[in-house]
């Protein structure tokens, strides 16, 4: 059996668009070493809240001569250091509409860019507009509250902002985005109740970390929601606007239950608001094996299975804005956003 690291590994042999002489260029570019290159990579990983890497010249010359792959928490802090994209940078290609810009970029002490422009740019490729007539409306009100936050006084209705997608589509780090611009409060299933369903897994006889068998699925799934559903109604009820991610897969595709929450939310003068993020396979499966969790291990052991259990053009049955992050493309915008605004990651 593959171990974690050895997984994420294997996803490098073939990377479609892979050009490491442009990291190369670009550290050149900007007259740095690749022990002065190393130095500000960990330190802009540091300031913004990621997992530090080790950084050394001789992994930076790995990555620039292709012999490795740059793992996530690599690329992102590669996408910081130099302001740019992952198509700039040479690790992949674009995708249809992204641009592509070479553009050197001064370092400074305090990162210069304006902030409101780096907050609407991101909201702009987070939230494209869909046929919803909500759409352009919670658009505003995240520009909004991000804008009042510190004023104290928001004039919309309360919003709930529902993240839905598989596992590894980056429906947590998007949550945390618009929990981070507006001061909404974020509760993620997984932190929130997992300690219960391993308890409860294993009083029933169980691996705790299951999430794949029968057993879970009729037994435990549906508590483990409950318990979110509950929490996000306390909310509700208080008129808070909320920001809530799981996957919903089973939940956001069903009409009647997407009914019933939008009904209770109204009764409190509550509007609700369904974000569904895609992303491409490898994407998911390099970050479900970066993030290292017990509970995937069963996913990472079993993938082709796994993949073949998933329908990767679902859609919720609702009026929803869809975020496309293949490649991590969104997710960077986000973390470019955050770190012009001095917001580290949690």
């Amino acid at each position: 059996m593959l171990t974690n690291s050895e997984l994420v590994g294997d996803l490098s042999k073939d990377r479609s668009g892979w050009r490491p002489e442009k990291l190369r260029e670009m550290r050149e570019t900007h007259g740095l070493t690749l022990e002065a290159a190393g130095e500000r990579l960990r330190d802009t990983a540091r300031r913004a809240g990621l997992s530090a890497p080790a950084a050394n010249f001789q992994t930076l010359w790995q990555h620039e001569q292709g012999e490795v792959y740059p793992g996530p928490h690599y690329r992102r802090a590669y996408c910081l250091l130099y302001q740019a994209t992952e198509p700039e940078l040479g690790f992949r290609k674009a995708l249809p509409g992204e641009e592509v810009e070479h553009q050197l970029t001064e370092f400074r002490d305090h990162v210069d860019i304006t902030r409101v422009q780096a907050v609407v740019k991101a909201l702009q490729q987070l939230l494209p507009e869909s046929t919803a007539a909500r759409s352009q409306g919670v658009h505003q009100r995240i520009l909004d509250a991000w804008r009042r936050r510190h004023t104290g006084g928001d004039p919309n209705r309360p919003s709930l902002v529902l993240v839905g997608g598989y596992a590894g589509s980056g429906k947590s780090e998007f949550a945390k985005f618009i929990s981070h611009l507006t001061g909404w409060p974020l509760l993620d299933k997984d932190p929130l109740t997992r300690p219960l369903v391993e308890r409860l897994l294993t009083e029933l006889g169980c691996d705790p970390n299951d999430r794949h068998s029968e057993t879970y699925r009729a037994q435990v799934r549906p508590l483990e929601y409950q318990c979110l559903m509950e929490s996000i109604l306390v909310n509700v009820e208080c008129g808070i606007s909320t920001v809530a991610t799981a996957p919903f897969v089973s939940e956001m595709t069903d009409p009647a239950w997407m009914r019933r929450l939008t009904n209770r939310c109204a009764a409190y003068q509550v509007d609700v608001t369904s974000i569904w993020l895609t992303c491409d396979e490898d994407s998911m499966r390099e970050y479900i094996a970066f993030r290292s969790a017990a509970r995937d291990a069963w996913k990472l052991s079993n993938w082709g299975h796994y993949l073949d259990g998933l329908d990767l053009d679902l859609r919720p049955s609702v009026p929803h804005l869809v975020v496309d992050n293949r490649y991590g493309s969104a997710i960077a915008l986000a973390d470019k956003a955050r770190f012009a605004l001095g917001v580290a990651h949690s």
